[in-house]
């Protein structure tokens, strides 16, 4: 059996005839939409420390996008509406950062039941629950790439308006506050657009390895810059370099395109953390 998965994963010499198909064009074009909005969000979501938030979104979109299957609707208006309902759910429990966690954790558990639940159900329909963990982005459609490309607008447009005070309530939100900002209104926007992002990158990566998208890129940014615009638009760079080397790797080699996106991100994350620390120390000792 292993001789036949090694004999599966290997060159493949018609490789370019591959990435000129027209699938293959609508996954680069979806992965790029994706890299461009989970980028910025990315660099919030570690400023904020909201990391469990995003991967509790991802878990609390799954048994949107079973339910879908269920009952036959696209897979993305499942996942878009669980997404955002969670995220309403969590900003309007979690006031403080304390009952956030609480309440993210809760509601992931409800979650992640009724995904088991539609899962099961949904047997017969096995590949599309697949899709939903792993990620398929070689079967984004074109109605997909519609829908992607208004989410990426509205994303970047909301956020280009609320970067500031956003960010400002993020490294501290007790003096925001103080000062008239809109700190939990605008914890709630945050969260209804890391809702979107997450729809969009689980067709990518998939709900098990959406750090991959979301968190990894920017926390490499971070280990790069601490300047709030640098670090957005490196961490998008990243996650967008990321998604188009790997998806040349998984043609190439005939590999799940999420392995080697998820790989390419690991491994710059620790290389650009590995160099900081060691001029940290360099510094420290000198």
């Amino acid at each position: 059996m292993l001789a036949t998965l090694l004999a599966d994963v290997g060159y493949q010499s018609g490789w370019l005839d591959v990435l000129g198909a027209s699938f293959m064009r609508n996954a680069f074009l979806a992965g790029t939409l994706v890299a461009v909005a989970a980028g910025p969000i990315g660099y919030f979501v570690v400023v904020r420390r909201d990391a469990f938030a995003s991967h509790a979104l991802a878990h609390i979109g799954f048994p949107g996008a079973t339910a879908a299957v269920l009952v036959g609707v696209p897979i993305t208006l499942g996942m878009a509406v669980f997404c955002t309902l969670g995220g309403i759910a969590i900003g309007l429990l979690g006031r403080r950062s304390v009952d956030r966690e609480t309440a993210t954790g809760s509601i992931l558990a409800v979650a992640t039941a009724f995904g088991v639940l539609f899962a099961s159900l949904a047997s017969e329909s096995a590949s599309g629950v697949t899709s939903v963990l792993f990620g398929n982005l070689l079967a984004v459609t074109t109605s997909q790439l519609v829908t992607y490309a208004v989410m990426t607008a509205v994303v970047l447009g909301v956020l280009s308006v609320v970067a500031r005070p956003l960010l400002f309530a993020s490294v501290d939100p007790q003096v925001a506050e103080s000062r008239g900002v809109a700190v939990r209104g605008l914890g709630l926007v945050f969260l209804l657009l890391l809702a979107l992002v997450t729809t969009m990158a689980v067709q990518v990566v998939g709900t098990l390895l959406l750090f991959a998208l979301v968190i990894t890129p920017a926390a490499t940014a971070l280990a790069v810059t601490a300047r709030p615009l640098a670090a957005a638009l490196i961490s998008a760079a990243v996650a967008l370099v990321c998604v188009w080397v790997g998806m040349v790797l998984a043609v190439m080699f005939n590999l799940p395109p999420s392995f080697p996106i998820v790989t390419l991100a690991f491994l710059g994350w620790l290389a650009t953390t590995l160099v900081a620390r060691h001029r940290t120390r360099g510094v420290l000792v000198s």
